[in-house]
């Protein structure tokens, strides 16, 4: 027995010496075939034909979703569970393996099979959440080649292969509402009708990548909050396509693709009072959300990439919410688009380093926010409201950092302050990218895991184009 085995080691190697000195050129062939996989069907879906504001009768229901008993006013601030320093993270094994090569612990570990299903109200509204962004993004990449002209996409710099890059990003949306309405289940949101602000091809794709700046944020925020941790893994596979978009428009834009070193994640009301103002009608057996409708955040002089000089605007913006940015008061001397000089032409490129910041640390920014009680979304059905008290800070929320500013000179529902000089880790400025600035009247200490704590104190939402 042991010769055997030593003879059948000693013809192995002399065969796996052969191989190495001559290497087998594998030949192409048409001779094989393969039986197709079985393809699950995507939901159906067809382009919108409408768009515009809401001008049916007035809704029998309004507000967000919600129960006859509501527990408190506000979930408690509650200190570190019990566990949370039990263990010592000393690069020692501290249990038994389950399995050769793997540690003992995780969730979902334990060779129990993923059934992909929301388990808990939380996870139900936040993949519905997700949905309705998805279906939006559908509907607007699909709405934006149509809308503009071959011509007018070229006179922004765009040819027909970055059209079907955004055509391709419409099917990816596809399979994204596909996914979400499977783990719902019957009563899954359906696509509605929008109403979008925008009137030229380079106002569209900013719009773009600040939609799919706050769809993503959206997601970060509650993903690792779900019930279903299975049911967070696909959506993580599907939203971190939807970080390529928002990269994508901004080097459509002419922006540097990616200024942070992380990512942002935002509460669901946030994404939700960024989100449902363009959504004007949906279908009357529509499932509706429980989230909040902030009133909106107009920054007066949103800096603006369209321009060489992007911060020395006032009053440059095509809506209220997102802050897009606007072409309109652009001379033909003021666009960066066919400016010629490295650091001031802002065609879509792969990168662009800009010789003039879009913002800076120190600079003023002007304020004015809407009253709540104001009627936004679908139908509209939804009210803006808030549960703070008059707001007295602005809020920098970027990366893994939320920095408090005092509003200044307050008044009329108007204030103003200053952009903040910090940076999340050495060397990487904190406030810099597409990010959100909200008012709040407490500068209440949250982290990304649990900024949803300072829902109770923030009074209006709104975009700030850093960068």
């Amino acid at each position: 027995m042991v010769g055997f085995k030593t003879s059948t080691l000693a013809a192995l190697l002399s065969l796996a010496a052969r191989s190495a000195a001559v290497p087998v050129v594998s030949e192409p062939t048409t001779t094989f075939t393969s039986e197709p996989a079985i393809t699950p069907p995507v939901r159906p879906h067809t382009n919108v034909t409408e768009h515009g504001p809401y001008t049916g009768p007035s809704p029998t229901t309004t507000g967000a979703k919600t129960t006859t008993v509501v527990l408190a006013p506000s979930i408690p601030a509650l200190p570190p569970g019990p566990d949370a320093f039990k263990y010592p993270s000393d690069g020692n094994l501290h249990a038994p393996l389950p399995a050769p090569y793997t540690p003992s612990g995780g969730v979902g570990t334990n060779g129990s099979a993923p059934v992909y299903r929301v388990l808990s109200d939380f996870d139900y509204e936040s993949i519905a959440l997700a949905l309705y962004q998805e279906w939006i993004e559908l509907d607007l990449f699909h709405w934006g080649l149509a809308r503009f002209s071959e011509e007018d996409f070229l006179e922004a710099g765009l040819t027909a292969e970055d059209r079907f890059l955004i055509e391709h990003m419409a099917n990816q949306e596809v399979g994204h509402a596909t996914l979400l309405s499977n783990m719902l289940g019957p009563s899954a949101p359906q696509m509605c009708k929008y109403n979008y602000p925008v009137n030229t091809v380079r106002e569209y794709i900013d719009f773009c990548q600040k939609l799919t700046r706050y769809g993503e944020a959206g997601v970060y925020g509650f993903l690792n909050h779900l019930n279903a941790h299975d049911v967070g893994q696909m959506l993580l596979q599907s939203i971190t396509t939807e970080a390529r978009q928002q990269l994508i428009f901004r080097q459509f834009e002419g922006l540097f693709p990616m200024p942070e070193w992380f990512q942002v994640g935002i509460p669901q009301s946030w994404a939700w009072t960024l989100l449902a103002p363009f959504i004007s009608e949906c279908p009357a057996n529509q499932t509706r959300l429980v989230w909040q409708n902030y009133p909106a955040l107009h920054i007066l002089n949103q800096p603006n990439p369209l321009r060489i000089n992007g911060s020395n605007v006032f009053n440059e913006t095509v809506d209220k919410y997102t802050s897009t940015s606007s072409e309109e008061e652009i001379e033909e001397g003021e666009s960066c688009l066919n400016a010629t000089e490295v650091g001031v032409n802002c065609s879509p490129a792969i990168t662009h380093n800009r010789t003039n910041s879009l913002s800076y640390p120190g600079r003023q920014v002007f304020l004015e926010w809407d009253e709540p009680g104001q009627l936004v979304g679908p139908n509209n059905s939804y009210v803006t409201n808030t549960t703070a008290n008059p707001p007295v800070f602005a809020a920098w929320v970027s990366q893994l950092n939320v920095t408090y500013t005092p509003l200044q000179e307050i008044g009329h529902n108007k204030a103003w302050t200053i952009q903040p000089n910090m940076s999340t880790f050495e060397g990487d400025p904190a406030v810099n990218g597409t990010i959100f600035l909200v008012l709040t009247d407490l500068d209440l200490y949250v982290t990304p895991y649990n900024i949803s704590m300072l829902n109770p104190h923030v009074y209006a939402v709104g975009m700030y184009q850093s960068g």
